[in-house]
């Protein structure tokens, strides 16, 4: 009795080989179930089978920081331009090294891919910077007739913006037009009536001529005699913000602690040119920031939360712009040399500050996260933009799943012709294990960002061999203890432990490849070995919980246990040997012999 006890050990289902069959078709009815419940019936395709837009950025040498292309900046970059993107909701793009001053930005389709673009190409550090003067620059709309300047009216140098009226030659010394009253915001030329509240208001737009600075009031201008100053008025007097490469260029090379000329726009169409100040807080000071909608109005807002060295900075740069007349009552917000949004001051500030105005969701939207991941730690240069058809993207989908058909077919068909009816056990294995991959692929795109790209199609194309291998390793095993003579339900039960450890061992090999692979590599190669890991543990799974239980029952029917020709286990065909019989023999007396 002991002995019995000792020989049973059942394991892979062998003792209730239905109550392992029900736990993976629960299994199976669960995972098809919330696949269908979430709405994500079919895997995330990866950019090079859906189509998308694949941009390259290449790292630049710094002024005075030679050096400042290493591996950390190189992977903080990678974290702040992922974390970008991924603000738009691009949770499946990828974002990579590519040799030692390259990133690959690769966005799928379905995505805003200009708008990404815009915002992934917006490399380089961000600055508040205190507004010295503003004027529009470019196409005006039409005059309202309104004494108040407006965006109607560009001013021309020589020309007060407050009253229109061309001064004279030697009135005003040079520049003080542009930074006094002829310099003064209008709807158009600030952001459109935004301020910051609660300390803060987003670009308020000049109430009237009666705001024009009092004689008390310090001199907005900066003497003329300073040649740097000059040369910026006159940078200034030149910039043409509707020329795309002037507006590229304005301000580039400049130093943080440099007074720059720079460009904005505010509305489509029109441009704005700024005098700005030195910088005196970066985007690396701002904690966090995103848009939102004000409870007590009901309007979109942008709140921003400064880190503490951050919330000094802000609070002196805005006492002190909170006593000034506009337009010097406002700071730009400066990213690679472009105002994304120039507010005014209505009160100091300290760590929170709200950018409040006519903002839509996505203007809040977009400006809260050029504010959360604008500080780079390089700059960096769009090298080229590929864009992949959603055509050659199904064309590769499609060439891939006929190389998997093709393979597929060459399996069933070696199955069939070699081990006969025990083909049809690996044939409903293979099905549980596609079942199981194709349900946890398209739960795994919404949950994770998984997304199928054409090298982890091939890492599943190479998975139907390793599974199928696996179905062999067990089925030749049962085989084996045939050929020496036992019958069908012993053979299975004598061939598992066997066939076990080397499934195991083969399928830990794999894995083990599959999770190097994953963790060298980048890109698209990870996409192949995720699916490889993947399959190779359900591998594990199929063997343990389906294919050992179901053939643990089919070795109780007729079918099988007859051991017939087409059974695949048929003793004859296979060779096997009668088990060996001991008989005894009597040794008969022997006669003595004659002398």
């Amino acid at each position: 009795m002991a002995a019995a006890k000792k020989g049973r050990g059942p394991s892979g289902g062998q003792g209730r080989p239905g109550r392992a069959l029900a736990l993976i078709l629960i299994a199976m009815v669960a995972l098809a179930g919330g696949m269908f419940l979430s709405g994500h019936t079919t895997p995330r395709l990866g950019i090079d089978l859906a189509g998308g837009t694949s941009i390259t950025l290449e790292a630049q040498n710094q002024p005075g920081k030679p050096n400042a292309i290493n591996k950390t900046n190189m992977d903080t970059a990678v974290g702040i331009i992922e974390r970008r993107v991924n603000g738009l909701g691009v949770s499946e793009a990828e974002v990579q090294t590519q040799g030692d001053r390259n990133i690959i930005v690769n966005i799928p389709k379905g995505t805003n891919s200009k708008q990404a673009q815009e915002q992934v190409g917006t490399t380089a550090q961000l600055y508040f910077r205190p507004v010295l003067t503003v004027q529009a620059s470019g196409p005006a709309p039409t005059p309202s007739g309104s004494a108040t300047p407006s965006g109607s009216a560009t001013p021309k140098p020589g020309e007060s913006a407050a009253g229109g009226d061309k001064a004279k030659d030697g009135d005003k010394p040079e520049g003080e037009e542009a930074t006094g009253t002829g310099a003064t915001p209008s709807a158009s030329a600030t952001t459109q009536g935004r301020a910051v509240t609660g300390a803060l208001t987003k670009d308020d737009p000049t109430p009237g001529a009666s705001d024009k600075p009092k004689p008390s009031d310090p001199p907005a201008a900066t003497p003329s005699a300073d040649p740097a100053t000059a040369k910026l008025q006159e940078e200034f007097t030149k910039l043409d913000c509707t020329d795309p490469k002037q507006r590229t260029d304005a301000g580039k090379g400049a130093k943080a602690t440099d007074s720059i000329v720079a460009c904005g726009s505010n509305v489509p169409g029109s441009y704005e040119k700024y005098i700005l100040g030195p910088a005196e807080v970066s985007g690396s000071d701002v904690d966090d920031a995103k848009g939102a909608i004000d409870q007590q109005s009901g309007e979109w807002i942008v709140s921003m939360e400064f880190t503490s060295a951050g919330a000094k900075k802000f609070q002196t740069i805005t006492s002190r712009l909170s006593q000034q007349q506009p337009p010097m009552n406002q700071f730009a917000i400066v990213l690679d040399g472009e105002v994304v949004s120039a507010p005014s001051v209505r009160t100091a500030l300290s760590k929170n500050a709200q950018i409040s105005g006519s903002f839509t969701q996505q203007s809040a939207e977009d400006l809260g996260n050029i504010l959360s991941y604008g500080a780079l730690p390089l700059t960096f240069k769009e090298v080229s933009v590929t864009t992949v058809t959603a055509a050659l993207g199904s064309e590769q989908l499609k060439g891939g799943l006929i190389a998997g058909a093709i393979g597929l077919a060459l399996v069933v068909v070696y199955l069939v012709v070699y081990y006969r009816g025990l083909a049809f056990i690996a044939l409903l294995s293979l099905l549980v294990s596609g079942v199981l991959t194709y349900t946890i692929m398209s739960l795994l795109g919404p949950a994770i960002g998984f997304a199928l790209n054409l090298p982890a199609v091939c890492g599943a194309i190479v998975a139907i061999g390793i599974t199928a291998d696996s179905f062999i390793v067990y089925f030749e095993r049962v085989r084996d203890e045939i050929r020496e003579g036992r019958t069908l339900r012993p053979a299975i039960e004598r061939a598992w432990p066997r066939a076990r450890r080397t499934v195991l061992v083969s399928d830990f090999v794999s894995f083990l490849a599959a999770a190097v692979l994953f963790i060298v590599t980048v890109g698209k190669v990870q996409g192949f070995a995720f699916t490889l890991g993947l399959t190779t543990l359900l591998d594990v799974v199929v063997v343990f919980f389906f294919t050992k239980p179901l053939m643990t029952l089919m070795g109780r029917t007729k079918f099988f246990s007859r051991g017939g020709p087409w059974s695949g286990l048929d003793p004859k065909r296979l060779g096997a040997q009668p088990p060996l019989r001991r008989s005894r023999r009597v040794n008969a007396p022997t006669e003595p012999k004659e002398a």
